[in-house]
C-alpha cells in the first residue's frame, strides 16, 4: 500500500532517541507521528483545489511537545478525561490519584501517555507502539501492557487501534488528542460546521464533571452547526453520548470546512464523543504554522469512554480484568465536498 513508512530522529529524552515516522499513501498523502506520546504530528491531504496541508495542529520540533500543556495530537491514557475528586474505587479498594484539574484528575496526571516514550515496531504497511504501565503508576492499580496501532491508507483514512492486557482489575479509557482545523491553520475553527449522531448529552458541573443525569439534546441537538454558534461566545466542552443505531458503516460525527471543501468523518467503536472547541489554547512553543497557539485555532473530536465512569455504576464499565483485552478503534475518513 505504501511507498514507505520512513523513521527520522526528531529529539532526544532521558537519553533516548524520540523519532518521526512519515507515512505516505498511494496519492502522496501523508501522516507524521512520533513515538513520543504515540503522538500524530501531521495530517497532510488536499483541499478542493488540489492544494496539499496539515489538518491538525502540532509543533516542528521535539521541545514542542516537551513543553506542551494542551495535549497536542497525544495519545490519552490510562484514563482519558476527568475522574472526580481524583479517585476511585474497585471492589472495596479505593485508589488515590493525582489531582492535576482542581481537585480532579484529567488525562491521567503524570501517569499520562503524553509524556511517555513509546516503544515500537513498523509490521508491513503499519505502526504499532507500546508501553508498559507500572503499577501504582499515578496511582492507576494494574502492570497495563498498552499497545496501538496507527494505519494510513490510500483512501485517505487513518485508522487507529487501541489494546490493553493488565494484571490486576484497572479502569482504563484511551483516545487521541488531535486539534483537527480543516482549513490548514488559516482561519480558526468558528466555521467549521459539526454534525454528531448523538441526541443525549452528559449534564456536567463547572468544571466539566458528570453529575450522572443523562439529558436529551432535544433543540441543542449537533446536526449541521457551527462551531460559532455552539459555543456562542463562550466555550463547548461537552461529552455526546452516541446513538445506538449509530453502525460500523455509519460515521458518528462529520466536520466539514467550506473554505477548503474538506470533509473529516469519524468512525468509532466507543460510546460517546467529547466535543472541545480549543478555547484554553495556548503554547510555549511555534506551531507548524509558525506561530504559537491561540484559542480556537483547532477543535478536539476524542472518541471514549463516559468521563469519570469509575464513578458511576451506570455508566459504561471501564474496568478491565486480567482474563480480559481492551480493544477499541477510531478511524479519521479525509474527503473533498
Amino acid at each position: 500500500m505504501f511507498d514507505r513508512i520512513e523513521t527520522s530522529i526528531f529529539g532526544k529524552k532521558d537519553n533516548r532517541k524520540i523519532y518521526e515516522f512519515k507515512l505516505t499513501n498511494v496519492h502522496d498523502n501523508y501522516i507524521q507521528l512520533t513515538n513520543y506520546g504515540a503522538t500524530l504530528k501531521s495530517i497532510v491531504i488536499p483541499d478542493k483545489f488540489g492544494i496539499k496541508e496539515n489538518i491538525i495542529l502540532g509543533y516542528p520540533t521535539f521541545e514542542g511537545y516537551e513543553h506542551d500543556t494542551c495535549y497536542i495530537g497525544s495519545s490519552i491514557g490510562p484514563f482519558s478525561n476527568r475522574i472526580a475528586n481524583a479517585q476511585f474505587k474497585i471492589g472495596n479498594k479505593n485508589y488515590k490519584l493525582e489531582t492535576n484539574d482542581g481537585l480532579n484528575n484529567n488525562h491521567s496526571g503524570s501517569a499520562g501517555f503524553n509524556s511517555k516514550i513509546f516503544d515500537f515496531t513498523i509490521v508491513d504497511d503499519t505502526l504499532i507502539f507500546t508501553l508498559t504501565c507500572p503499577d501504582g503508576l499515578g496511582g492507576f492499580p494494574g502492570n497495563v501492557k498498552v499497545k496501538i496501532t496507527y494505519e494510513w491508507t490510500d483512501r485517505n483514512e487513518l485508522r487507529i487501534e487501541y489494546f490493553a492486557t493488565t494484571d490486576m482489575p484497572t479502569h482504563l479509557n484511551f483516545t487521541n488528542h488531535a486539534y483537527f482545523n480543516l482549513t490548514g491553520g488559516k482561519e480558526t475553527v468558528h466555521n467549521h460546521i459539526l454534525s454528531i449522531a448523538a441526541d443525549q448529552t452528559l449534564e456536567c458541573d463547572n468544571y466539566h464533571i458528570p453529575n450522572g443525569n443523562i439529558i436529551t439534546t432535544g433543540k441543542r441537538s449537533i446536526t449541521n452547526m457551527t462551531i460559532a454558534k455552539m459555543i456562542m461566545g463562550g466555550e463547548h466542552n461537552k461529552y455526546y453520548i452516541l446513538n445506538k443505531s449509530v453502525k460500523k458503516e455509519s460515521p458518528a460525527c462529520i466536520l466539514f470546512d467550506s473554505v477548503s471543501g474538506r470533509t473529516l468523518k469519524i468512525h468509532t467503536t466507543y460510546p460517546g464523543i467529547q466535543v472541545y472547541t480549543g478555547q484554553q489554547l495556548k503554547s510555549k512553543y511555534s506551531g507548524n504554522n509558525n506561530r504559537s497557539h491561540q484559542p480556537f485555532d483547532g477543535l478536539c473530536l476524542e472518541c471514549q469512554y463516559y468521563p469519570d465512569s469509575p464513578n458511576h455504576a451506570h455508566f459504561p464499565n471501564t474496568v478491565l480484568k486480567p482474563e480480559n483485552i481492551y480493544h477499541e478503534t477510531i478511524t479519521y475518513s479525509f474527503g473533498i465536498e
